[in-house]
């Protein structure tokens, strides 16, 4: 399985970004979308079962990011409105086969290779 993510980028507080993650290679059920700023471990921001109908997001971004899929073009999104420069990571997306969603890190298997956001105050 190979996971391409893209879509990051400079913002400024309040604004927004949309993160796409291309899926190819097999068959996959569970999406996540983690971050890691330097020195902290990757943490869990929103995780999306096989159809879309399931969705879980941290606290923090509860209200402001949207997690969504669209299976015919094998890809995932994170749409983040409200940015704020708290949001400051590296995003990476993430995969495991498995129907449901988990949001520990351990949990999924397939790794995309990360996309910086920088929301700047």
């Amino acid at each position: 399985v190979q996971l391409q993510a893209s879509g990051g980028g400079l913002v400024q507080a309040g604004g927004s970004l949309r993160l796409s993650c291309a899926v190819s290679g097999r068959t996959v059920y569970t999406m996540g979308w983690f971050h890691q700023v330097p020195g902290k471990e990757r943490e869990f921001v929103a995780g999306i079962n096989w159809n879309g109908g399931t969705t879980y997001y941290a606290d923090s971004v509860k209200g402001r990011f949207t997690i969504s899929r669209d299976n015919a073009k094998n890809t995932v999104y994170l749409q983040m409105n409200s940015l704020k420069p708290e949001d400051t990571a590296v995003y990476y997306c993430a995969a495991r086969g498995a129907l449901d969603v988990r949001s520990s890190d351990h949990d999924y298997g397939y790794w995309g290779q990360g996309t910086k956001v920088t929301v700047s105050s």
